[in-house]
């Protein structure tokens, strides 16, 4: 996040209820950053086509009463926003899969920020489900505020998560943009930002076949001395040198494990992490880490990508999906 923050898209799943998480806190980012308010939704119900022709219904008048139905919903979410003083737009669109329409929405709004909330219940083979919100870290450009927690900012506690060693893909213009989020939103919501830098001793620093007590002492200190040193740089590279050493966490784990071990430990609101899209095997087996971190995370989730990321995602939106209820049968 940086203070050019103009406009915040927030992707409203559930148009049924009050206002969600997602909105309440992208409102409150609003306020802060002196933003504006996009509330979208993505219509990706299939259209049964041979439904709507036993039915006599013309497909295009179902297309735009649908989208008018959604739009007043939206509308009814925005009109207290309003009230308040927020300036908001609302937008519903026939697109699919959901992670792309919101790209998309992202691109033709010029939105400086996604706010979404997490999918409920644990991520399975997220690949292979393909939930929008894993799908949303992996290919947006644009900043992504995955919530999961429903109540409000109160001077929040903002986790920066780094990796000066770039032991896990991670790049120098990474760290900065984190670094650089995680400020912006600790300081437009008056919180705290803290850095955490997980690293591993016992693969980076020194040979495992090693067993001699007193070496491997020796070994482990060198490691976390390593690691100060790496972080100190890093953190003066964004002038944030000066940060008090009480909020700077160092944890000798994988950051599958480190990250949300810092993140409880400093009652954390907000975890910002970067992340890399990869695809392929690599990816399937692997994983991102910011993926993995999902359901383990106690608090929210903010991904940034590095600068200049692009995303595979075609501008053209869709439409509706048309399905067929009917049985098909194939001839030899």
């Amino acid at each position: 996040m940086s203070t050019s923050i103009r406009r915040i898209l927030v992707a409203v799943k559930d148009l049924r209820g009050r206002a969600s998480p997602a909105i309440r806190k992208a409102a409150q980012l609003a306020r802060a950053l002196d933003a504006k308010l996009d509330l979208f939704h993505a219509i990706t119900d299939p259209l049964a086509v041979d439904a709507l022709a036993l039915a006599g219904q013309d497909e295009r008048k179902l297309e735009a009463a649908t989208k008018t139905r959604y739009l007043k919903r939206l509308e009814a979410l925005a009109a207290p926003l309003r009230r308040n003083g927020l300036q908001v737009t609302t937008a519903a669109e026939w697109d699919y899969p959901v992670h792309e329409a919101i790209v998309r929405r992202a691109r033709h709004s010029q939105a400086d920020l996604i706010v979404v909330e997490q999918h409920p219940g644990p991520h399975r083979v997220p690949r292979l489900l393909r939930y929008a919100d894993w799908e949303l870290l992996r290919h947006s450009p644009v900043p992504v505020l995955l919530v999961k927690k429903r109540g409000k900012y109160t001077t929040p506690r903002v986790l920066a998560a780094v990796d000066p060693s770039h032991a896990f893909a991670k790049t120098a213009r990474l760290d900065e943009a984190v670094l650089s989020a995680g400020e912006h939103f600790a300081a437009a919501l008056r919180g705290k930002l803290h850095v955490v830098h997980a690293y591993i001793p016992t693969l980076l620093d020194m040979p495992t076949e090693l067993t001699d007590p007193e070496v491997s002492s020796k070994l482990f200190g060198h490691a976390h001395a390593e690691a100060v040193a790496r972080l100190e740089k890093t953190l003066r590279a964004s002038r944030l040198g000066k940060l008090p050493r009480g909020r700077r966490h160092l944890v000798a784990r994988h950051p599958v494990d480190a990250i949300p071990q810092a993140a409880r430990d400093a009652a954390c609101d907000v975890v910002v992490m970067g992340a890399l899209s990869r695809s392929g095997v690599k990816g399937f087996f692997i994983g991102n880490t910011a993926e993995r971190l999902l359901d383990e995370l106690p608090c929210d989730l903010l991904v940034v990508k590095q600068p200049g990321f692009a995303a595979r995602v075609q501008a053209k939106v869709r439409g509706p999906q048309f399905v067929s209820l009917l049985p098909s049968y194939g001839f030899a």
